[in-house]
């Protein structure tokens, strides 16, 4: 089932229905099978949905991935993140965007603290 909001599209056909159907069934894509006829669970065009699921399987595999939080990310330290005003980064992209008022009112914003 795809998620718009967040911009996964899901697999063509696999509905909210028939995906909580088979997955609360197998609990993960790994487990269902690729043959329609072995699925021990009866959804509706089970083997358009197979073979669907047989060739984007990566993809679902990938949006999995994408759409799993993470809780095991080094993020550092909130004193790492403080910000302390403009940086040569900041500089380098404000003249790319031809925006020299972004880099001054960062640096008001960093002395305003």
């Amino acid at each position: 089932v795809g998620d718009s909001a967040d911009g996964f599209p899901g697999l063509p056909g696999w509905g909210a229905k028939s995906a909580a159907a088979v997955l609360a069934h197998y609990k993960h894509l790994e487990h269902i099978p690729d043959a329609p006829g072995k699925w021990e669970v009866s959804v509706r065009s089970a083997a358009k949905l197979a073979a669907t699921l047989v060739q984007q399987r990566d993809d679902a595999y990938l949006f999995r991935t994408i759409a799993t939080l993470q809780t095991d990310a080094e993020v550092g330290t909130v004193d790492e993140w403080r910000w302390t005003g403009a940086t040569p980064e900041l500089e380098r992209y404000a003249a790319l965007l031809d925006a020299p008022d972004l880099v001054r009112t960062a640096n008001s914003l960093a002395a305003a603290r």
